[in-house]
């Protein structure tokens, strides 16, 4: 293998993330802007949509936003039809859109953990067929890459029942898919992160009393020693995109630092 870089090439492709505001999502979007694709990016938050389609812009890519949330099966296919109208194909579908709702049994509403389940699993499920019937319908492959989480492997005492759950049926999903669709050249893959610096953890980040004992209590976990940073998921995410990954599927990648190997 003369350049075995190019394994890693995506220049060019075309890319649906979806939650592309979020904090996974935008990390995303930086990635694949980065790397040469063209992206469709779609979010609920219009002003944060904004922002990060700008930055994207401002590294070269081509970019077309979309301000919806992928809530039903409608919206799901309207959204790969944006990256066929816009781009001719779908090359890369990475479902970044999610919620966790954080209560103990007795206090989280049956309404509210079926949210969670819908926005975290029906969703990417819908979202990997309507990705599915494009790209096989393309006949040249393609990549789906669900976001899981380490709670999907593991529980946690803080009433985390909506949210393991749901990731735990992504997990599912990706490994029921990757068996499906093994034949088509579509691969189907998942990245569970655990703790990563986003506008939601920063606070763990943070040199006072509170952070530091909650850090190094959960770090005692961690055998990298340290929380994720953004850039821990880049290489993860261009393996899963690109031609690098073709005889992996199936998989949930755990970008946790070991924290789910101890």
């Amino acid at each position: 293998m003369s350049n075995p870089l190019s394994m890693f090439e995506v220049t060019g492709q075309v890319a649906l993330i979806t939650g592309a505001s979020g904090a996974f999502g935008m990390v995303a979007a930086r990635i694949l802007a980065g790397a040469g694709c063209n992206l469709v990016l779609a979010a609920g938050n219009q002003s944060a949509l904004d922002d990060i389609a700008r930055e994207c812009r401002d590294m070269g890519a081509s970019v077309v936003a979309v301000n919806t949330r992928p809530s039903n099966e409608g919206a799901c296919e309207a959204l790969i039809q944006e990256a066929v109208s816009n781009f001719g194909q779908l090359d890369i579908l990475v479902v970044a859109s999610g919620m966790n709702k954080v209560a103990p049994i007795n206090e989280l509403s049956p309404e509210t953990f079926t949210n969670v389940m819908d926005a975290n699993v029906t969703q990417s499920w819908l979202l990997a067929r309507a990705a599915a019937a494009q790209m096989t319908a393309q006949g040249t492959g393609g990549k789906i890459v669900l976001v899981s989480s380490a709670r999907g492997l593991l529980g946690h005492p803080a009433g985390y029942t909506a949210y393991c759950a749901s990731k735990a049926a992504v997990d599912g999903i990706t490994k029921s898919l990757g068996c499906e669709l093994g034949p088509t050249g579509i691969t189907v893959n998942a990245i569970a992160p655990t703790v990563f610096r986003s506008p939601l953890t920063a606070w763990m980040f943070e040199d006072n009393e509170e952070a530091t004992k909650v850090r190094n209590g959960f770090l005692t976990r961690v055998p990298k020693g340290r929380l994720g940073e953004p850039e821990d998921l880049a290489g993860p995410l261009l393996f899963l995109a690109s031609k690098a990954s073709d005889f992996y599927t199936g998989h949930i990648l755990y970008a946790d630092g070991g924290y789910t190997a101890g």
